[in-house]
């Protein structure tokens, strides 16, 4: 398809995908759909346009790897697997029930698509490292994406994955921050400023570059340019918003990890219905 069209499908996917974050949220008692609503246009990016992947196969060895390190925003996870065609959307419905595929956080013994069991903040990219070594060392090649929450970089853990990506340049490593500024307790500035990200990134020795993370065109072309740089692994710290998309729900950290009433769902299901009707 051209790019119009590619355009054309991803915007109407993100859509599908807000909504569903939006039903899940309404059907528990505590929800992280504000950090999931944050990473929707670059989850869509990924699954529909970027990733190698097979939802008929979720276990082809040639497959691109994809960790969610942000564990808590499963629900945009889900979503998107769902309308990836790895399972049926309906299944959605059990979310956070007993014994349910779709526990608080991803599990990937339970759940076709799930390469690692993340929630703990800081290991997703440790984990992105060992597999990129294990392509590079292995009879299969393939690459890894890292998606963290910029919170998460406040976890020592993540840095000294970064030093060993770096040292042993690999290049089919990517880690992608989702920039929305707020955790759990309030601002990243206020409770440990990371800034300037961009050079603290290049000073790890890694290729860093910025982009709209709402915006499909730039998230098409920096996802598209991967290696960055030959030699070196890749970030992309994607400047977002979080709980895009109601206005009610964003920027809110106080919202981190609540309960929805179904009132506050129905006026949110409406707004991003009316917001994609405006287009």
């Amino acid at each position: 398809m051209d790019q119009s069209e590619l355009l054309s499908m991803l915007r109407k996917r993100a859509l599908g995908v807000r909504q569903s974050i939006l039903e899940m949220a309404g059907s528990t008692d505590s929800s992280h759909a504000v950090s999931a609503l944050s990473e929707v246009e670059i989850l869509v990016t990924l699954f529909g346009a970027v990733l190698r992947h097979d939802p008929g196969d979720p276990t082809w060895p040639e497959r691109d790897r994809f960790i969610l390190s942000k564990g808590h925003g499963c629900e945009g996870l889900y979503a998107v697997l769902a309308l990836s065609g790895y399972f049926d959307p309906a299944e959605l419905k059990t979310y956070k029930k007993f014994q349910s595929k779709f526990p608080g956080h991803p599990n990937r013994l339970s759940l076709a698509g799930v390469e690692a069991s993340t929630g703990a903040l800081g290991h997703g990219l440790s984990l992105g490292v060992g597999m990129a070594l294990a392509s590079r060392m292995g009879p299969h090649r393939y690459r890894v994406f890292v998606l963290m929450g910029d919170g998460e970089l406040n976890e020592g853990q993540v840095w000294e994955a970064a030093m060993l990506a770096a040292h042993f340049g690999l290049e089919n490593l990517v880690a992608i921050v989702d920039r929305n500024g707020l955790q759990n307790d309030g601002p990243c500035a206020t409770i440990l400023n990371t800034e300037p990200l961009l050079e603290k990134w290049k000073s790890f020795r890694w290729e860093p570059c910025c982009c709209d993370g709402h915006n499909f065109e730039e998230l098409l072309s920096a996802l598209r340019s991967i290696p960055l740089k030959t030699g070196k692994p890749s970030v992309i710290i994607a400047r977002t918003v979080k709980g895009k998309g109601v206005s009610f729900l964003e920027n809110r950290f106080e919202l981190h990890n609540t309960q929805y009433s179904q009132e506050q769902i129905t006026r949110a299901l409406a707004e991003v219905a009316e917001s994609e009707g405006s287009r």
